[in-house]
């Protein structure tokens, strides 16, 4: 089921490469937050796509933004690849049950087990106010996250 702009986002408690739970709810009513949907880590279009983010932190990770990147990797798999590449944002495992949170937002590939490259952008109210879904090669971006946040 495809998730459009004006839809109320699917919530979801995914661990983050700490372990720690984390919650869609919780940002309610707090912060927008950019959601980040890659096929797999340490692959090179995810890398670059991660690391771009990673270095223009400030605009999505902020007092009024949290940025949330969710792959169907494995917690432990997240933290190498958090830890190699200096990400200071949560990367979440939607590893079991595989792809769960993926396929709530419609960017679940059940042929190859990974998530599509999708971002939604959801406003405080739990709103999805952004989207775009491209292929796992198809890179996004950045420059239309930062136009989509100005908007909100």
């Amino acid at each position: 089921m495809a998730i459009n702009i004006g839809d109320s986002a699917p919530g979801f408690e995914l661990a983050n490469q700490f372990g720690e739970k984390v919650t869609l709810s919780s940002f309610k009513g707090k912060k927008s937050v950019v959601l980040v949907f890659f096929p797999f880590a340490f692959t090179g279009t995810c890398t670059a796509e991660l690391c771009a983010l990673g270095d223009d932190l400030s605009a999505f990770q902020n007092e009024n933004v949290e940025l949330l990147a969710i792959s169907c990797d494995a917690m432990y798999t997240q933290k190498v690849f958090a830890e190699k590449e200096g990400y200071n944002f949560p990367l979440l495992s939607d590893f079991w049950p595989h792809g769960a949170v993926a396929m709530k937002y419609g960017v679940f590939d059940s042929d190859r087990g990974l998530a599509l490259r999708g971002t939604f952008i959801i406003d405080k109210a739990g709103i999805v106010r952004w989207r775009v879904v491209n292929s796992p090669a198809e890179a996004r971006k950045i420059e239309d996250y930062r136009s989509a946040l100005a908007s909100l």
